[in-house]
């Protein structure tokens, strides 16, 4: 009967095993498909940002051109004059900037739509001569001075991206010039991803791919108003804008074979454009179906060693214990290292999140520093005064006039008020913030600051305006939101130092639940070379500056839930931070 018992036990074990091979096959099947989806799903991400970023660093090399051309003295004198030598000349430099720079053409047009000049004048593709009224982006550019348009070239067949910029003034324009730009470079470039990169426009139109079978085809369906549009300006040829083959989902695609695909969309630095990278998933499947047979296998093989161990149980059961009992000790090992890793990295955040706070304190008791000067003055004009006045009162009290007297005392007790609350205001702007963010009262805000770099504002003849009181309530920390609006006005007032009439002006614009609080000035502005980076830490504008003060600015805002951006104006800079409207109280000091 034993024998017969170890038989039905084998049989029972043979049977486990089997069962356990199949569940290990599928669970390894699920898992390593769920991981390597996961992994091509991730890839596919990073490529589509990097391709993004690609194609956003080369259109804003060619986005500069429009706006440098603009400046060229010589495009007034071809455009008006109509001098036969200067448009030869213009000829020579447009072709010679159009080689230097990578640009297949530029070309300038007047004020009806023609063209004088062009980098391709002489050659068969020539545009000089043609009229280029109807297209859309010289309409654009006559009315609001600049357009971007994306098109095929009525000569060339080939299509691209024009980018043009009013030459003059709305109300006397002299004409456009155009810049155009072509991706046949970039999407080689993208070609050397895995999968498919497809860009389309806002009404889902594919300009360009590296599957070149989908150009100018549609992701979906367009109104006959919009196709009529597209034909009369003769936006893309004699294309059929037919259905794209693809077929596209949030995250998930189709391709022309209705192969299973990944999709990541990436937005590009144009307005409604969006790139599609997909990537089809069958390869990765089979790679998991392979690596779970591999598992499966090692598995079985696992699981007959354990059938033979059980047979052998007996002798095998303190080796067992003691694998057991080193596997543990390996865990608790790891686990040890884990946690002192996690310790170490916790403390590495706290030590940048107080060398953060350190550096915004150190910039707003360098803020104290450079205008102490101005809050002495301040400060040593009403105690003179109140000097003045007590020995005053020492003569009327001798004479026996209370009544002048009281009228000393009573404006003594005005300017006292004044010390304090600017000494109170120094001591609240020095003092390290809880860092805590609540309800703050624009008004508070702006007369703190006022209190801190007034006196600058009017010993250097500065005008300075401010909104009127009664201004919303913000959500931020009161004295971070002062040392923003202190740092935002000092630079103001040093741009305006050597300008004619120099004037910064402070407005707060309610917009739904933000608000815009904004400082602009008539400075010089700030240097296009800096403007995309003006942010960032170490770039500044200032021969002697150290390029941290808008860093902090940023961070502080950030902070608060807001956002903080250059904004384009008419003359100087104009910087405007945006804000979370908020109801409550003020509390004295966050």
């Amino acid at each position: 009967m034993g024998w017969i018992h170890r038989r039905m036990t084998l049989l029972a074990g043979l049977i486990a095993a089997m069962a356990m091979v199949g569940l290990i096959w599928l669970a390894s099947l699920t898992g390593f498909e769920r991981a390597g989806i996961d992994r091509l799903r991730d890839d596919t991400a990073r490529t589509a940002r990097q391709q993004a970023r690609l194609f956003a660093s080369d259109l804003a090399r060619f986005r500069l051109l429009p706006i440098v051309l603009g400046e060229y003295t010589d495009l007034f004198d071809t455009l008006r004059r109509g001098d036969p030598d200067a448009t030869r000349r213009m000829n020579g430099k447009l072709a010679l900037l159009a080689q230097r720079t990578g640009a297949p053409v530029l070309y300038l047009l007047d004020r009806r739509g023609r063209t004088v000049a062009a980098s391709n004048a002489g050659t068969a593709e020539s545009f000089v001569g043609r009229d280029y009224r109807f297209r859309p982006y010289f309409i654009r550019a006559m009315q609001r001075g600049a357009a971007e348009y994306y098109a095929v070239g009525n000569v060339s067949g080939r299509p691209g991206l024009f980018l043009a910029r009013r030459i003059g003034t709305a109300s006397d324009p002299a004409g456009v010039i155009i810049v155009k730009v072509e991706f046949d470079d970039l999407t080689r470039a993208w070609s050397s991803d895995p999968g498919q990169t497809l860009v389309a426009d806002g009404r889902g139109i594919l300009l360009f791919a590296t599957d070149a079978a989908e150009r100018f085809r549609i992701t979906r369906p367009l109104s006959a108003a919009v196709r009529a549009d597209i034909a009369h300006s003769g936006q893309f040829g004699d294309a059929p804008l037919s259905s794209s083959r693809y077929r596209f989902g949030s995250d998930t695609a189709q391709g022309p074979g209705g192969e299973d695909m990944l999709l990541a969309r990436a937005a590009m630095p144009l307005a409604g454009w969006q790139l599609l990278h997909v990537v089809p998933t069958q390869r990765t499947l089979r790679d998991a179906a392979a690596l779970a047979r591999l598992t499966t296998i090692a598995a079985s093989l696992a699981i007959a060693a354990l059938l033979a161990l059980f047979v052998w149980r007996s002798a095998r059961a303190a080796q067992a214990a003691r694998y057991r009992a080193s596997l543990e000790t390996a865990v608790a090992e790891r686990t040890a290292a884990l946690r002192a890793e996690i310790a170490e990295r916790t403390e590495i955040d706290r030590r940048f999140r107080a060398a953060r706070e350190e550096l915004a304190q150190a910039n707003r008791l360098g803020s104290l520093g450079s205008i102490t000067a101005g809050l002495a003055h301040e400060i040593n004009q009403p105690v003179a005064t109140i000097r003045t006045l007590a020995e005053n009162a020492q003569h009327h009290l001798a004479s026996g006039r209370i009544d002048r007297v009281a009228a000393n005392l009573s404006t003594t007790v005005d300017l006292t008020a004044r010390i304090g609350a600017i000494t109170q205001e120094m001591r609240r702007f020095a003092r390290r913030g809880k860092g805590t963010i609540g309800p703050v009262p624009l008004d508070a805000v702006i007369a703190g600051a006022l209190l801190l770099v007034g006196d600058g504002f009017r010993g250097a003849g500065v005008a300075l305006v401010l909104p009127p009181t009664g201004q919303p309530v913000v959500r931020a920390g009161r004295v971070r939101l002062e040392q923003v609006l202190v740092n935002l006005l000092t630079n103001a007032l040093e741009a305006v130092r050597d300008t004619p009439d120099p004037r910064v002006e402070v407005r707060v614009d309610p917009v739904g639940q933000q608000v815009l609080l904004t400082v602009a000035d008539n400075g010089p502005g700030i240097d296009p070379a800096i403007a995309d980076d003006i942010f960032q830490p170490f770039v500044t504008g200032k021969a002697d500056g150290l390029g941290l003060g808008l860093g902090i600015v940023r961070d502080i805002v950030t902070e608060f839930g807001g956002t903080v951006a250059v904004v384009p104006s008419c003359a100087g800079a104009t910087f405007r931070v945006t804000l979370q409207k908020e109801a409550g109280d003020d509390p004295a000091d966050r």
